[in-house]
Formats: C-alpha cells, sequence, structure tokens
C-alpha cells in the first residue's frame, strides 16, 4: 500500500470518528431524566447515555462471543480439511463454495434463521430448560417462538465462517514443505505432523482470522434485528424470548426510523462505541499478524515444548540440512541450513 493510500484511509477513518463524535455529544451530555425527547420511545427509563449503551455493549459482545465459540472451530476444521486432508478437486470445490458463502447478503441468513434455525431450535430449548434450567445460561421462561440470542448466534456463526475458514486455510499452507515433510519422515502420522508442525506454526495467523471474524460479528445488522426479541438489558440467558441483550447495529437498525433528533443523537453514539471496539479488535489482528511477519523474517518459529533437542540429518528431502527436533513423535523445530549456534540450542532448550 502506497503512502497516499495511507494517509486517504487515515483522512476517512478521522473524518468518520470526528463526525461520530460531533453527532453523540448532544446526547451524552444532555439530562436524560428531564429532557422530552429522551424520556419517552426507545430511550425512555435510562437516567443517561451510559446506562443506555451499557447493555447494548454487553449484547454485542455476547452475541459476538457465542457466535465465536460455534463458529471459530467449526471453521478452523474446515480450514484444515481443505489444506490438509481433502482430494485436490474437492479442496477446490469447498474453497470456492467458502468463498460463495462470503458473498451471501445478510438479509438473507436472517430470512433463513427465522424460517430454519428458530423452528428447528424449538425442541432443544425445551430440552434445555426442562434439563438444564438451573443453570443461569438455561434459565428463565423457554421461548415459544425462538427469537433467542442463541438463534441468532447461530446465524451469526455461519456468517463469520467464510473469513475463518480462508484465512486460516492460507496459513496452514504456508507452513514450510519441510517441516511438514521431516515431521513425516520422522514417523509421526498425520494429524501428529498437524498438531506438532502446522499450528504452532500457524498459532497467530488462527489468533488473527479468529478476531476478523470477532470483528465481522460485531458489526452484524439486519441477520441479528430479524431473529432476536430485543430488549435493552443484561442477561445471559440463551433461550428465553423478550429477554436477550440488544446489539448496537441492530437497535440502531430498528429504532433510527423512528428516533427524533435527540435520539438519532443517541443512536449514533452507540454507533460511537460500536467504531471504537470494531477499530480496537481489528487493530489487535493486525498487531499480530505483523508480529508473526516479523518473527518470519527472523527464521524463528513457535516455541519448542519441552525436551532435549537432538541433531538429526534431514535426508533426502533436504540435502545438506540440519532439523533440530524434540525427542518425542515427529516434534519438528527450527530448520537451519547451517545448523543452530550453541546460543539457539540453549534457547531452545528454555521452552
Amino acid at each position: 500500500m502506497s503512502t497516499g493510500s495511507a494517509v486517504l484511509i487515515m483522512i476517512i477513518l478521522a473524518g468518520v470518528a470526528l463526525f461520530l463524535i460531533i453527532s453523540a455529544i448532544p446526547a451524552i451530555v444532555a439530562n436524560w431524566q428531564t429532557d422530552p425527547q429522551l424520556n419517552t420511545g426507545p430511550t425512555a427509563g435510562f437516567p443517561n447515555f451510559w446506562s443506555y449503551v451499557g447493555p447494548l455493549i454487553w449484547g454485542t459482545l455476547w452475541s459476538a462471543a457465542i457466535a465465536l465459540l460455534f463458529g471459530a472451530p467449526v471453521g478452523i476444521g474446515i480450514a484444515l480439511f481443505i489444506s490438509h486432508y481433502a482430494p485436490r478437486r474437492l479442496a477446490s470445490i469447498l474453497g470456492y463454495l467458502v468463498d460463495l458463502l462470503a458473498a451471501v447478503p445478510s438479509i438473507v441468513f436472517g430470512l433463513w434463521g427465522i424460517i430454519v434455525i428458530r423452528p428447528f431450535l424449538l425442541p432443544l430449548s425445551d430440552w434445555l430448560s426442562a434439563n438444564l434450567g438451573w443453570i443461569p445460561l438455561f434459565g428463565g421462561p423457554v421461548t415459544t417462538t425462538g427469537s433467542t440470542i442463541l438463534a441468532g448466534a447461530l446465524v451469526l456463526a455461519v456468517m463469520i465462517l467464510p473469513i475463518i475458514t480462508s484465512i486460516s486455510r492460507e496459513i496452514f499452507l504456508q507452513t514450510p514443505r519441510l517441516h511438514e515433510e521431516a515431521a513425516l519422515a520422522l514417523g509421526a502420522t498425520r494429524w501428529e505432523m498437524i498438531r506438532l508442525s502446522v499450528f504452532p506454526y500457524a498459532k497467530s495467523g488462527i489468533v488473527s482470522a479468529t478476531l476478523l471474524g470477532l470483528g465481522r460479528a460485531l458489526g452484524e445488522t439486519m441477520a441479528i434485528a430479524l431473529i432476536i426479541s430485543p430488549a435493552i438489558l443484561v442477561s445471559v440467558r440463551l433461550i428465553t424470548e423478550g429477554q436477550n441483550s440488544q446489539t448496537i447495529a441492530a437497535n440502531i437498525a430498528l429504532n433510527f426510523p423512528i428516533a427524533t433528533t435527540l435520539q438519532r443523537d443517541a443512536l449514533i453514539g452507540t454507533g460511537l462505541m460500536l467504531f471504537v471496539i470494531s477499530l480496537a479488535v481489528n487493530s489487535i489482528a493486525r498487531v499480530i499478524v505483523s508480529g508473526k511477519r516479523g518473527k518470519r523474517k527472523k527464521g524463528k518459529t513457535a516455541p519448542l515444548t519441552p525436551g532435549p533437542l537432538s541433531r538429526v540429518p534431514a535426508g533426502d528431502f533436504a540435502s545438506a540440512t540440519a532439523i533440530d527436533v524434540v525427542s518425542g513423535p515427529g516434534r519438528v523445530g527450527i530448520i537451519d541450513d547451517e545448523g543452530p549456534t550453541p546460543e539457539e540450542d540453549i534457547e531452545g532448550a528454555r521452552y
């Protein structure tokens, strides 16, 4: 990216942030208990802006966290299957389908959630309430329509799959071939090779992919607005109706058309909070990716697990190359054409 493009992006971000701040200030400093525009309608019953936005922030983070709990393991698993298990033709088809899933509009996911997910979860909600109702997550009156945060989170999980899967797949494919071949040559099974060679190399990439998926879940609007029965409160219940914590984006979409001037300023203020959260999540992901790139430039890999190091010749697949290996099934460490220095051996032994 050129310097001019970077400056342009920074100017745009600063302009958006400035607009949100200026628009939100009237609602932030207003007296919500006495102002006629704020003590009626969707903002009624809240003493100030922070008591209004707090439950919305919680609902946004809570629904995104549940979506991540379901979506991240599935997305990483699909990426691993495509990159290391599936035949080439099947992997190509699956990769295309995953990329195609990213192009599906949010409204389509929302309709799918209403027609398919909500009815599907009704029997499960009854079972969870009857058998696990003593757990706060499954307590409260069970839903009769399926308009729960669990349904919304499952739809969000499907929506973030393409991001997590695509990035994780590319990270897995970047694992040095010599690492994988060395592990297999030392007698490791394919799963041991993946666990001890691929995962350590791709760890930070997986984390960044997960955070980018989280950023998508945090900002999702229409799917959540269609599925969840909204309420501005702090709740951890998953299968209740009318007691679901609303998200910031869905709350803006539902209330902006009917809001008064000051209520719109309040909604813009909640948008400012979402902007800050999303920017923080994406910045963390960028820092993790940049850190990983820096380590690669220095020729380092993920830390080795504890164990004495031994020198093992690489064999036919890497002539004149020495590989540091931890004693154990297929653990591959640093690859270095000239062999490790004593300082590197000591550093590896510390792990």
